[in-house]
């Protein structure tokens, strides 16, 4: 266990990418309750709206990837879709993660993998998406540009991630319950003394959403567009792999 005044390593690097792994691992068998408990079951709409927009009715016999997958709840949002005939991937470097979100769907492998080190060659799939992950990766850029190495001209890279409302009074309540009442319920949950201290941190130090669609086109993405859900509580970010 963690003490909670640690100054936590947001900011990336290899101490990040440790931290993160050791901290996915412990929280794990309580990750799911508390994503649906402290998002009063947001996430779960959000999750459909990640997924309206990644065109997979373009190819729905394809190949997709679903990065930092970890119990595969966005994966299994795709291969539930009235029509889907596809294969869904899903990726992620905490193997208990994956374990633990088998048999929420058919139509999902899983592979443990690095997001920044895929083991899979250039162009392999027809479309990609990540929810809440890519505020996680050790180097963003990086990142980026291998989830575009992997993706065939055309198809969609859809990120789903938590932001920072810009509009006041939204933005100071979200703010107190995102740094003062969301850690205390989820140590409360999880046993974890910080793993619910970095959401708040991550989150704050990762790039505005026009920031962030900016990266995007220069990993190699093209007609990079993003819509905020909820009044800017999360953002949903979308290119087309040039």
């Amino acid at each position: 266990m963690l003490a909670t005044d640690r100054k936590l390593p947001v900011s990336g690097g290899a101490e990040k990418r440790t931290y993160v792994r050791g901290m996915f691992h412990a929280i794990a068998p309580s990750y799911d309750f508390l994503n649906h408990l402290l998002s009063a079951n947001l996430d779960k709409r959000w999750r459909r709206k990640a997924i309206e927009r990644l065109n997979w009715e373009r190819v729905p016999d394809g190949r997709y990837l679903d990065l930092c997958a970890g119990t595969l709840d966005l994966a299994a949002t795709l291969a539930r879709q009235p029509g889907f005939r596809g294969l869904v991937i899903g990726s992620d470097f905490v193997p208990r993660m994956l374990r633990l979100g088998r048999g929420k769907a058919e139509r999902i492998e899983t592979v443990a993998a690095d997001a920044l080190e895929l083991p899979h060659p250039d162009a392999t799939f027809d479309g990609a998406s990540v929810g809440f992950g890519v505020r996680n990766l050790m180097d963003l850029d990086a990142g980026l540009r291998e989830a575009a190495r992997v993706l065939k001209p055309g198809a969609r890279y859809v990120i789903l991630e938590m932001s920072i409302p810009s509009w006041q009074p939204l933005r100071g309540i979200f703010l107190f319950y995102f740094r003062h009442m969301l850690p205390n319920i989820g140590r409360l949950v999880s046993h974890h003394s910080n793993a619910y201290r970095w959401l708040p941190e991550s989150v704050l130090v990762f790039p505005e959403p026009k920031a962030l669609a900016e990266r995007m086109t220069r990993a190699g993405f093209r007609d990079v567009s993003y819509t905020l859900l909820l009044g800017g509580i999360c953002a949903v970010h979308v290119g087309t792999r040039a």
